[in-house]
């Protein structure tokens, strides 16, 4: 669990982040979201140790990174997984060998057991075969299962996604979603995944945090999205008429099925 307490970050006179609070739960894929400048990007990177807080602490844990010492943020930092916007493969090397660097960097296992943790991660996300590929060699969804792979290798408690679907058809940014809530699910990682895509909101948001200028707006489920009274939160997630219609069918069907099920609930008793 990632525990953000009173957050603030300024650059210069340019405040980013406003007094921000907000819990990224374990086993849980917990979005945040938000329009471009909203500060989704700066939090982030407080989260990860880029950025150092104004204000305010992180806890991972329930340890302080704020307090922490180098040596204990080294090792904090060991247990972080990133998947990169872009993937950021190394272009000269293999798919097994981009796998395998943060192995290289940080464990002192044996060659043999590096490429039996990497053979392992490389199945998990459905890449048995692509071993010895290069990058410019596999399609952009395969280099985003690399990239998932690459983040795992270490077994993980935190993993940081940023905008995983970026530059996917639909299709493959559903395969993508999928993937990563499973392996959040199946490992009991703390998954924080920053996205615009409305699709991962829905499919995967177990717990939600919408930024707005810096503040945070709103935080909720991806079910309890769906009733939200907030005008900021719908006028950005149901931007379309159609996406609008389709929360009005949405909320019908949930209240249907509540009422339904209360009625079932009279019938057993």
């Amino acid at each position: 669990m990632i525990e953000i307490k009173n957050v603030h970050k300024s650059f210069g006179d340019k405040v980013i982040l406003e007094d921000i609070s907000a819990v990224m739960e374990a086993g849980k894929c917990n979005l945040i979201i938000g329009t471009s400048g909203s500060g989704k990007t700066v939090l982030t990177k407080c989260m990860v140790g880029l950025f150092k807080p104004d204000h305010g602490d992180i806890f991972f844990s329930g340890e302080s990174m704020v307090s922490m010492t180098d040596e204990q943020r080294k090792f904090l930092r060991q247990q972080i997984g990133m998947l990169f916007q872009g993937s950021a493969l190394f272009d000269s090397m293999t798919v097994e060998q981009n796998v395998m660097f943060p192995l290289d960097m940080f464990s002192k296992d044996s060659y043999k057991d590096k490429k039996k943790r990497v053979d392992e991660v490389l199945a998990r996300v459905n890449l048995k075969d692509a071993h010895k590929k290069f990058p410019a060699e596999i399609s952009g969804g395969m280099k985003k299962r690399v990239g998932i792979a690459r983040a795992i290798v270490l077994n993980p408690k935190y993993l940081f996604c940023d905008e995983p679907n970026s530059g996917l058809d639909p299709q493959t940014s559903l395969l993508i979603d999928k993937l990563i809530k499973e392996i959040t699910d199946e490992f009991n990682i703390t998954t924080t995944v920053v996205t615009h895509d409305m699709n991962s909101v829905m499919e995967i948001g177990d717990h939600i945090v919408y930024l707005y200028n810096g503040k945070k707006e709103w935080e909720g489920s991806n079910q309890e999205i769906i009733f939200s009274n907030n005008k900021l939160l719908n006028s950005f997630i149901f931007a379309s008429e159609f996406l609008r219609d389709a929360k009005d069918m949405r909320m019908l069907e949930m209240k249907g099925k509540i009422s339904n099920d209360r009625n079932m609930d009279e019938m057993l008793k």
